[in-house]
Parts: C-alpha cells; sequence; structure tokens
C-alpha cells in the first residue's frame, strides 16, 4: 500500500504546493478543506499527477472535525506525512478584536491539536511519521503595520506545540518540525485584500524581506516537503524561518 499524506488545508496555498510535490513522489495525498467547489476543482487539477482523495471539513465545526477523527483509520490507514496548513489571517487592532475574532483563530487550533493526536496514534501503529506545521513569522515578531495579537498567540501556540510534540512522539519514530514564513503570496489574505489584487498589493512588501521579494507557494512547500522525508531524519522541534530574511534583519 502507498505511503499516505494527509494535508489540513491543501486546497490553495502551500498546502496544494506542497500536495504536489508528494504526489510526484508516488505518496497518496489526502486533503482536507471546506466542502465546496475548491475542494473538488483541487481534487480534479491535482489527480493529473497522482492519487488524491478530498475530504470536506469545516474546522470552525468541531464535529466535523470529530466525524474526520472517527473515520481517520479507514480514510487513511497508511498515514505516514501530516501537514498543518490551514489558516485565515485578518489584522485588527487589538483594541478592536472581538470574542468572536479570537475564537476563529483558536478553533484553528484546537482542530490541528486533536487531528494531530489522531493521525499520530495512527503512525504509531505504522511504525512513525512526520508531521509538519505551517506556523508564522508573526508568531515571532510583532509587525504594526499588521496588527494580528490573536493570530499571532495562535501561531506562537503552534510552535510551541510542535516542539512539545517533538519530544513526546519521538520515541514513536516520530518527527515534529513548523516552519515560520514572512509574506507569501496566497489567497490568505482575501479577508481583507480583494482577491484579484492580492498579488498586486503584496508586492508592496518586497522590501520587508531582505532578499527583496515576497515568497510563492512554492517556497515554503519545497521545505515541507524536506522536514517530511528522511533527507532531514536528524530534524525535529525545530521551527524553521522561510521568510526571505526577515527574522535575520530589516533592509
Amino acid at each position: 500500500m502507498k505511503e499516505q499524506a494527509i494535508i489540513v488545508g491543501g486546497t490553495t496555498g502551500m498546502g496544494k504546493a506542497t500536495a504536489e510535490i508528494l504526489l510526484k513522489d508516488g505518496v497518496e495525498v489526502i486533503i482536507l478543506g471546506r466542502p465546496n467547489k475548491n475542494l473538488d476543482s483541487t481534487k480534479e487539477a491535482l489527480s493529473i499527477l497522482g492519487s488524491v482523495k478530498t475530504v470536506g471539513i469545516d474546522l470552525l465545526d468541531s464535529k466535523t472535525t470529530q466525524d474526520f477523527i472517527n473515520e481517520l483509520k479507514s480514510i487513511a490507514p497508511n498515514v505516514k506525512h501530516l501537514v498543518n496548513a490551514a489558516g485565515y489571517f485578518s489584522p485588527k487592532p487589538f483594541l478592536e478584536h472581538t470574542s468572536e475574532d479570537y475564537d476563529i483563530y483558536q478553533s484553528f487550533n484546537k482542530a490541528f491539536f486533536f487531528i494531530s493526536q489522531a493521525v499520530a496514534n495512527q503512525m504509531k501503529e505504522n511504525g512513525g511519521g512526520s508531521i509538519v506545521n505551517i506556523g508564522s513569522m508573526w508568531g515571532k515578531q510583532a509587525v504594526k503595520a499588521t496588527p494580528s495579537s490573536a493570530y499571532s498567540m495562535a501561531k506562537a501556540g503552534l510552535h510551541s506545540l510542535t516542539q512539545h510534540l517533538a519530544m513526546e512522539l519521538a520515541e514513536y519514530n516520530i518527527r515534529v518540525n513548523a516552519v515560520s514564513p514572512a509574506v507569501v503570496v496566497t489567497p490568505i489574505y482575501g479577508s481583507f485584500i480583494e482577491k484579484d489584487k492580492i498579488e498586486e498589493t503584496l508586492q508592496g512588501f518586497n522590501e520587508f524581506h531582505p532578499i527583496g521579494r515576497v515568497g510563492r507557494p512554492n517556497d515554503i512547500a519545497k521545505t515541507i516537503h524536506f522536514l517530511l522525508t528522511d533527507q532531514s531524519s536528524w530534524v525535529t522541534g525545530a521551527v524553521w524561518d522561510i521568510d526571505g530574511g526577515v527574522m535575520a534583519g530589516r533592509n
């Protein structure tokens, strides 16, 4: 049976780019995403590269998350890889944040926590595996132009979870790492930028990065792939800055 990879939030951006690389490796990919046309079109587009399954799930709805967990063993009996890639980003000043805003970010983390727990139990039965979380530069450093206290708090928590799971799961041959991107051109900015203007708008952040450009999904996906495979067999508990140099300094 083929190795299987679960990508939570694999219909766009970094998750989808990672799915493409894994499919080219011959891994069967299971994409979790909101049950809409985008999930169907992603499956159709990626199926030309290999075996793709899709599961409709709303990470903000604990029932659909639990339904997936209950069916995990039948959906992904041979899972060896997990990528927690889903996200939401909508900058708002701390003094204006509502309870509803806060709950969105924490709901994502709750879903990641319990999906990872279920998958890790399955990986344990399978002799091991690798988990990669997509964190964020904002979880390490505040940026006044994009106030994001609740988002950053959640991402910092995801970084911490990465390190704790790396310690706890090492004895089961399960490695856990994270990537911490800066500005990457993905649809996540669609909550506050018109979809057809994301590319143009984000070009204003080119000089924010010492390398001189914003990131692309494949910039991050290639590192995620490296962390998932045996090429990085001695790496666990790492939170890697894949950020065009932002954490090193400023232009």
